[in-house]
């Protein structure tokens, strides 16, 4: 009997609430709310799938040119919808400058390509380099490794095999601060002009004297060789020898010992993304150095060694804030 009473109370307090009024408002609105999201024209999620394709980029192929020889390929970019969402959904507003990307890596690489020298980087990419030859000038070394710290730079130092074996302790000091080591020869000949026999000599003694004295596993990766010159043949040899061969754009020509507003103005009127800039550890680059690295990063250059500079990691604006 108290099982039957207690089934028709419950049956009689649900038939009150369902035919309830506010009851019945609250479902209705329910309904409303449903209805206004599922209607919603432009979800976030199906705006920024909607817009991506226009922020894609495709990757660019390395690639031989007819002027500049060995051109470095580029990341694209591609919109990673589903970060991208995770950083815009708080605001639930579309904002461009959240968009995560994923990069995305050519098909043709610059290892892919037959021996070259490379003058320069990907003219999209933000970045140039410091190619920095070293054969004499030993007093200007430290005040230059002093400003490169200063600003957080790291150069590429190429070295003359035979400088490097007289100067360890030097060279351990380039290798000790972060900056790229490359070869320079050993003993500075026109390797355009030297026997194939006698290139493999300079190279491969200078790679053993440089990767025994860092004393940082240091693998040495490019070859540049002295005063820029070379025959097709020379740039074989060091590619046998695991080495690119590097030039430069841009010249700072700082062994005429020009005054530094000189200097300046000479590298900063022809720099451009990619450029290769060349000097020695001379008085006149010593002296222009911590103006020059705050005028390339005024027009939001990043400096990078050559490695960098050559890879085909794509900088992002904000990297370079």
């Amino acid at each position: 009997m108290k099982k039957l009473v207690m089934l028709i109370s419950i049956c009689f307090i649900s038939f009150l609430i369902v035919n309830n009024s506010l009851t019945t408002t609250y479902v209705a609105n329910l309904k409303t709310e449903s209805i206004a999201v599922t209607g919603q024209t432009k979800p976030l999620l199906d705006e920024i799938k909607e817009k991506a394709e226009q922020y894609n980029i495709a990757p660019a192929d390395a690639k031989i040119d007819r002027v500049w020889k060995a051109l470095p390929g580029l990341n694209g970019v591609k919109v990673n919808i589903e970060e991208s969402y995770k950083k815009m959904k708080k605001d639930n507003v579309f904002d461009k400058d959240k968009l995560v990307y994923d990069q995305i890596p050519p098909k043709t690489h610059l290892s892919d390509l037959p021996p070259s020298p490379v003058y320069k980087g990907h003219p999209d990419k933000p970045m140039v380099s410091f190619i920095i030859n070293v054969a004499w000038g030993n007093e200007y070394l430290p005040d230059m490794l002093a400003t490169l710290k200063k600003h957080h730079v790291s150069a590429s130092f190429f070295l003359e095999g035979r400088w490097a074996q007289n100067n360890p302790d030097l060279v351990k000091m380039i290798a000790a601060a972060g900056h790229e080591l490359g070869n320079h020869s050993y003993t500075h000949p026109d390797m355009k002009n030297v026997s194939a026999a006698k290139a493999r000599e300079e190279i491969h003694k200078t790679n053993e004297v440089i990767e025994a004295i860092s004393e940082k596993n240091t693998k040495v990766r490019w070859f540049a060789p002295p005063s820029g010159s070379y025959r097709d043949e020379i740039v074989s040899i060091a590619a046998e020898k695991g080495l690119g061969t590097v030039m430069w754009t841009v010249d700072t020509i700082d062994w005429q010992k020009p005054a530094p507003e000189v200097l300046i103005k000479r590298v900063m009127d022809k720099v451009h993304n990619g450029a290769m800039i060349l000097m020695h550890p001379t008085k006149s680059t010593a002296d222009s150095l911590d103006r020059l690295i705050k005028g390339l990063n005024s027009k939001n250059l990043e400096i990078g060694t050559v490695s960098q500079l050559l890879d085909e990691r794509r900088i992002f604006a904000e990297e370079q804030k």
